[in-house]
């Protein structure tokens, strides 16, 4: 258990990057900016020394790692040293002069750590994109790496891992990826704001970039309906699949030729104007699976200014447990829940480490002199994770929240009781839409149901696979219970 230490950052950074590899544990601790490698008879702390003097803030809250023969990689972000301005109207600030992107390469047989490349243009406010993937490429034994959390520097960058030499292969800013096929495939992310428009992929053969940008997401969304505020989660493969996670659900198929497969938005954990969203984490394929999660209160905000206060009250609002997805194609199954957030995971034996934190990241005028949340490692058996009763969950769902946007997108796979309690203001009507996740997905059914006004009991034991919903006409004193058992 690691509780509230020195690390001036906002709110909690958590445990990132998160890897089992040649007998070591390896992962990197923030805010406090520090690299444990757990061999099976000691322990290496690296506090960023190679990027300058101390005290170190940061490191990685992305999940930047990869790993060939007998090296780690490990990137990310620190500040070094690490400058707390103190309070401004109430919030605290940051000074950025000495914020690195960096990526460091940790020797498993020497037990020691290599600088491979660091980026900063050291200014006050702004910063070069800090390295949130990591995807080692076996034809040119080189690093790629994906850069669009920041100002400066963006997209998609190949690195030498010797020499640390980068050339930069795409300008449109990416934050996560995957190796797909013969091709490094990331999400297309130039406004961080709208979050993901589509998937690029750099030809690892013949060195050119494909890109397949999504036009209209209700076209290829299983329940007719768009998304939006699709924040980049985290991605990976399976079934000659690309899978990319991120708020409001997932993107599945063959984003290099669509005309074989074309990609597939499904929707899943979709609560608008809230936190709940696959970001900062990870996805473990596991059993010939994929483990996801969606995490209940990943991001939040304490100081805005006046008129952003009731959007900063709905953005904080808990909907439900952070959800562990095991997803076997046709079928996605709640597997285990958990508090605020899993930041990494990642397989070691029989067993999986899962990384948690019970505080999200904060915003740019919560900054402190202090991480402020509680973190451990915990260690769940497989076969106990994979295999035991499924949680009782309960999702509370705010009509000034959703007001008429599609919301939800709930595997009820497993479960014997399945329903929603309503209260509606006024008269009404529910929308649902069932679907699975087979490849491809299907759609399988469409209801409509009637809201009287005051409370309203539905039964979805109708319903088996996954489940969205939409309200007909806004109600913003509208108040939905989805209760599983």
């Amino acid at each position: 258990m690691f509780k509230p230490t020195n690390g001036p950052e906002w709110g909690s950074g958590g445990i990132f990057g998160l890897t089992y590899y040649r007998g070591v544990v390896y992962y990197t601790l923030a805010m406090e900016g520090e690299a444990h490698f757990h061999h099976e008879d000691s322990e290496n702390i690296y506090r960023f020394e190679l990027l300058g003097n101390g005290p170190a803030s940061g490191g990685d809250t992305y999940n930047a790692v990869d790993y060939v023969d007998d090296k780690i990689y490990f990137g990310g972000w620190v500040h070094k040293p690490a400058i707390y301005k103190g309070r401004v109207n109430g919030g605290g600030e940051i000074d950025f002069r000495n914020k690195y992107s960096h990526i460091h390469e940790y020797d498993i047989a020497e037990r020691r750590v290599r600088l491979v490349w660091s980026d900063s243009i050291h200014h006050e406010y702004e910063w070069v994109g800090e390295v949130s993937q990591i995807v080692y490429d076996p034809l040119s034994d080189s690093l790629l790496v994906a850069r669009a959390d920041g100002m400066r520097d963006l997209g998609v960058y190949k690195i030498d891992r010797n020499t640390g030499r980068a050339e930069q292969v795409s300008s449109v800013p990416a934050l996560k990826g995957a190796l797909y096929q013969e091709y490094a495939c990331f999400d297309l992310q130039p406004d961080w704001k709208r979050g993901v428009d589509g998937v690029q992929c750099f030809d690892l053969v013949e060195k050119k970039l494909v890109k397949n940008y999504i036009e209209d997401w209700s076209k290829i969304s299983i329940d007719g309906y768009p998304v939006e505020r699709r924040g980049s989660g985290y991605a990976t493969t399976g079934y000659t699949r690309y899978w990319h996670f991120f708020r409001g659900g997932l993107i599945v198929g063959n984003p290099v030729e669509p005309v074989i497969e074309e990609l597939t938005f499904v929707r899943m954990f979709d609560f608008p104007g809230t936190p709940y969203a696959p970001h900062r984490s990870n996805a473990l394929p596991i059993g010939g699976g994929i483990l996801a999660v969606f995490n209940s209160y990943s991001h939040g905000y304490i100081h805005v200014a006046p008129e952003g206060r009731a959007r900063a009250r709905l953005f904080n609002t808990v909907v439900g447990p952070t959800t562990l997805v095991y997803v076997i194609p046709p079928v996605a199954r709640i597997v285990a829940t958990l508090g605020a957030r899993v930041t990494s995971m990642t397989k070691k034996d029989g067993s999986i480490l899962i990384g948690v934190s019970n505080t999200p990241n904060l915003g740019g005028k919560d900054a402190t002199p202090l991480e402020n949340g509680w973190r451990e490692i915990i260690e769940w058996r497989e076969d106990a994770l994979l295999n035991a009763p499924l949680p009782p969950v309960v999702f509370r769902v705010l009509g000034s929240a959703v007001l008429d946007q599609p919301f939800g997108g709930i595997p009820l796979t497993g479960y014997r009781v399945r329903a929603l309690r309503v209260f509606s203001s006024k008269s009404n009507a529910l929308r649902i839409a069932e679907y699975d996740i087979g490849l491809p997905p299907a759609r399988i059914e469409d209801d409509k149901v009637t809201l009287k006004e005051g409370w309203n009991r539905i039964d979805l034991s109708n319903y088996s696979n996954i489940v969205s919903f939409k309200l007909d006409t806004p109600d913003e004193k509208a108040l939905i219970y989805i209760n599983l058992e």
